[in-house]
């Protein structure tokens, strides 16, 4: 299982990536120090200003793939990951530990969102493409995306009342890279 994707410099108007990330990659980006004073100050921000900075200053990935270059038709090799984003939560760090405990879906990576008002929740769809590729063998992992993001926001809606954004259907969303030294990784990934 490779699940590589793209890694792409500040602005997000660059749409040309740097390299390959791996998962192990972004939890070491996002635990270590390279973003702290740039989510620190985007903590400061409100309004017009907090979007502006956000856009212009944070590193960002593509969980679902390696392009090349940011657009849904530039997909080289999807890497099986679908990013559930959740903003605004009432109690991010209860939702946080309701994720992890998810008893269906494994949880590869989650970190709290740049504002630090929500949560960015990266699992892995292969385990259900393998399944679903015995009756529709001619899909493929970008064709079977828009449905798993789908179906698990439906699960998530009714499981939990969490409500995703629906921009993660997307397979060339963006993910802005925040600090999060409390991020957590599978451990499967550690080995």
């Amino acid at each position: 299982m490779i699940n590589d994707f793209s890694y792409f410099r500040a602005p997000i108007t660059n749409t040309e990536p740097l390299s390959a990330f791996s998962l192990l990659d972004a939890y070491h980006f996002i635990t270590g120090p390279i973003a702290k004073a740039t989510t620190e100050h985007l903590r400061t921000l409100t309004g017009k200003a907090h979007s502006i900075f956000k856009q212009n200053s944070f590193d960002y990935c593509t969980f679902s793939g390696v392009f090349s270059s940011r657009r849904n038709g530039a997909l080289l090799r999807h890497s099986n990951l679908v990013c559930f984003d959740f903003d605004h939560l009432p109690d991010v760090e209860a939702t946080f530990q309701l994720l992890l405990k998810d008893k269906f879906f494994p949880t590869m990576l989650l970190f709290r969102s740049p504002s630090g008002d929500g949560l960015k929740w990266v699992i892995s769809m292969e385990r259900q493409f393998l399944s679903r590729e015995k009756f529709f063998p001619l899909e493929n992992q970008a064709d079977y995306h828009p449905l798993f993001f789908k179906s698990v926001s439906y699960y998530l809606q009714n499981q939990y009342n969490l409500t995703t954004d629906k921009s993660g259907k997307d397979i060339a969303r963006a993910c802005f890279l925040p600090y999060d030294p409390d991020a957590y990784i599978n451990e499967k990934i550690l080995q």
